[in-house]
């Protein structure tokens, strides 16, 4: 389960971008990051960058990213 690596705000950030390879999610990320103007949403991207250098290409090979839904404050 990805939530045990990432926190739902940054799956759920990831999940704007191409999750199909490591670097391509890093690189999407990046170049989105010189656009954020919110300091929070910069965080997260920044938190969710580290992790995934951090990781193998198998490690992450092993991840199925989707979006959190949330249905009156409960995660569906």
């Amino acid at each position: 389960m990805n939530r045990e690596i990432f926190t739902v705000e940054e799956e759920n950030l990831a999940c704007i971008f191409d999750t199909g390879s490591r670097a391509a999610l890093i690189a999407g990320l990046g170049e989105a990051m010189l656009e954020f103007d919110e300091p929070e949403l910069r965080e997260i991207a920044e938190s969710a960058m580290r992790k995934l250098n951090a990781m193998t290409d198998a490690g992450f090979s092993e991840l199925v990213f989707s979006p959190a839904y949330y249905d009156n404050e409960t995660e569906v």
